[in-house]
């Protein structure tokens, strides 16, 4: 059983997050040659203040 972690910043709808893990788990089945049932997602909403890319904080980005 294959189980997905996925971190992205908060703010995604329930519509996005649910396009978003049908994709996926099709795109899993597909490659891995198992049934959507075995798939599992995990989102993890993070906000913007608790995530750095070269050490800059996104929240303090100005691009």
């Amino acid at each position: 059983m294959p189980t997905i972690n996925v971190q992205m910043f908060a703010g995604r709808t329930t519509e996005q997050k649910r396009d978003f893990v049908k994709a996926v788990t099709e795109a899993t089945c597909k490659s891995l040659g198992c049934g959507p049932e075995a798939v599992d997602i995990v989102i993890t909403d993070v906000k913007r203040e608790d995530w750095a890319t070269g050490g800059v904080l996104w929240s303090e980005r100005k691009d």
